[in-house]
């Protein structure tokens, strides 16, 4: 349906107004009728399509019925099809008549000027801003859905800069620009008749914080493009070019979504016409667009390396070497935290998690900073964050637990559920439920997680291990059949269940840790008849079976998509569960 504007008439003195391409005027015939009129006849020139409603009928102009009644239900609208010359090049006469008929009464004029008014968005996700008949104010999902997308510019184009892009209100290199989205303001029509109306780009209150615009007129300059929308700044009075009908702005998101931000952010542009001198202008025309900030996605292990990051510690230099000489082999570059940046913290899993933000016109990884903050908290800023690597970080003012790192955050391949398609896969979580008054994930960290929306997570009792965190029990690998992956589960029944098959083949003495300098060295034997230990990993297996049952609901699985790895579990329920040997990590 058209938007649509009730315009005033009167028999004194013409009127004149703008009407705007696609949209409809009514006309108030009864409020400007003399006093004795009872009919009125509309005519107007070729340039205007005329409509009257009468007894719930549109009969379109001219038509067979010369004078219409002025009855309450009574209704004229209009609209026009082409972009005018001059201004008031088109005109609407309206003639009243009385029931004795004859002479009229009473006339009045309309004087019309059609232009174009519209603001755009790359609504079709097409890479490139059109005009579309696509509906800009909403915003649906999916590889058929419409709407424009916006990226949270949180890289750091600048290599002189110390914070990401939208920490401030500058744009300091073209690469800055490039990850803006572009919002498109056409005006069509003769200039002069904006010299008499105002065009204003104004943005809602409470996406005000959310967003940044960016406008540098007809010039390409860096130096010319200033912060026109956003913070403090809710409106921006737009200056139409007489040479050019496009005025470009570059849309910058400084938020994700999160708690009270659906994601969500409306644009408006409002044609402002003054009646008289000296009164308030009125809005006689609104186009909006909305966008949706890009969701930060996590990314599965099972996908193509595409760059290792590794800690070098006093101890671990063979280790280091390893991961090196796979890094060569896979043809990924290495990228190695020395000591004096990590400062004795070798758990780079648990300090950051790598995911990635994506739009049309652009994609590039945002690395997200955990909220533990040990040796390596300035690794992320100094040493990720950069040109086309974006930063977002959140922290727990309550105070960080073991679950806040994020070797405590998982996420599964594509999955499909019960019919619902998962094509980014599932978040994985570990929580203390369903025990109570146990360590939880920081409220900030988790409601952030939900808040992306798109790989929905899922909770797992993580709480009853010492360090709690679900990368301890799980990983995923790739397979060539069914769902393209397997599910690893440390299971302590499969680690039972080996050793017993070894102690019946003969192998009950042979000790575990073997090469190892100041740890006991058990036998086959003796870890079977370990009564206390076997008691542990008996509650082990229920607290993972439990996680296993949830993973097969909410993942979708079947028994054939798990795989069960031979696992022990040491220590006690109230302290935790630490591995026995080396487990899923």
């Amino acid at each position: 349906m058209a938007q649509q504007r009730r315009v005033q008439l009167s028999t004194q003195r013409p009127t004149s107004t703008v009407c705007v391409l696609g949209t409809e005027l009514s006309l108030d015939i009864r409020g400007s009728a003399p006093k004795d009129a009872v009919a009125f006849h509309v005519q107007g020139t070729p340039g205007v399509k005329l409509y009257v409603v009468h007894e719930t009928q549109s009969i379109k102009l001219p038509s067979s019925v010369s004078r219409w009644p002025l009855a309450a239900g009574t209704e004229v609208l209009l609209g026009m099809d082409a972009l005018s010359k001059d201004v008031g090049d088109e005109k609407v006469r309206i003639s009243y008549f009385t029931e004795a008929g004859g002479v009229p009464v009473g006339r009045a004029m309309l004087y019309l000027t059609c232009v174009e008014v519209s603001l755009d968005a790359d609504t079709s996700r097409s890479g490139a801003v059109s005009r579309t008949l696509l509906d800009k104010t909403t915003w649906t999902w999916g590889p058929d859905g419409h709407g424009a997308i916006l990226l949270v510019n949180c890289d750091r184009d600048d290599p002189t800069g110390r914070k990401p892009d939208n920490s401030d209100t500058v744009i300091r290199s073209y690469a800055d620009l490039k990850d803006m989205s572009q919002m498109v303001l056409r005006t069509r029509g003769p200039r002069t008749i904006f010299t008499g109306h105002r065009l204003l780009l104004h943005v809602d209150y409470s996406d005000a914080d959310k967003v940044g615009v960016f406008y540098g007129g007809n010039s390409v300059t860096l130096e010319e493009y200033k912060h026109v929308l956003g913070g403090s700044k809710l409106a921006y009075a737009v200056k139409p070019s007489r040479h050019q009908e496009e005025s470009v702005f570059y849309v910058e998101g400084l938020a994700f979504p999160d708690v009270g931000f659906p994601g969500l952010v409306s644009f408006h542009v409002t044609l402002l016409e003054s009646p008289e001198k000296g009164l308030l202008e009125t809005p006689i025309f609104t186009d909006s667009v909305v966008f949706r900030v890009a969701p930060w996605i996590m990314t599965p292990n099972t996908a193509a390396p595409l760059e290792v990051f590794v800690c070098s510690v006093g101890d671990n230099e063979d280790f280091t070497a390893a991961v090196g000489a796979l890094a060569e082999k896979a043809k990924c570059p290495l990228t190695v935290c020395p000591l004096l940046e990590n400062r004795q913290d070798r758990w780079i899993q648990d300090e950051v998690e790598f995911g990635y933000v994506q739009a049309p016109h652009k994609t590039f990884p945002v690395v997200f900073d955990s909220p533990r903050d040990q040796g390596l908290k300035d690794f992320p800023v100094k040493r990720i964050l950069g040109p086309d690597f974006g930063y977002v970080a959140r922290k727990a003012p309550e105070g960080a637990s073991s679950l806040d790192s994020f070797g405590n955050l998982e996420v599964s391949p594509p999955v499909t559920v019960r019919g619902k398609e998962y094509p980014l896969g599932r978040i994985l979580i570990g929580t203390s439920f369903p025990r109570f008054g146990g360590r939880r994930m920081a409220k900030a960290v988790k409601d952030f997680l939900f808040a992306q929306r798109v790989q929905a997570p899922v909770e797992l009792f993580a709480d009853w291990l010492f360090v709690g965190h679900v990368d301890e029990f799980l990983s995923f690998v790739p397979a060539p059949d069914r769902k393209g992956f397997r599910l690893l589960l440390a299971s302590p029944s499969a680690c039972y269940q080996l050793l017993k098959e070894k102690q019946e083949e003969g192998f009950g003495e042979a000790a575990m840790f073997q090469g190892l300098d100041g740890v006991a060295k058990p036998t086959i034997n003796e870890i079977l008849a370990n009564e206390a230990l076997r008691k542990f990993n008996n509650y082990v297996q229920s607290c993972i079976s439990w996680n296993r049952d949830i993973l097969k609901r909410e993942l979708g699985l079947a028994e054939p998509d798990i795989i069960d790895i031979p696992q022990l579990f040491r220590g006690d329920v109230a302290t935790g569960a630490e591995a026995f040997f080396p487990d899923m990590v």
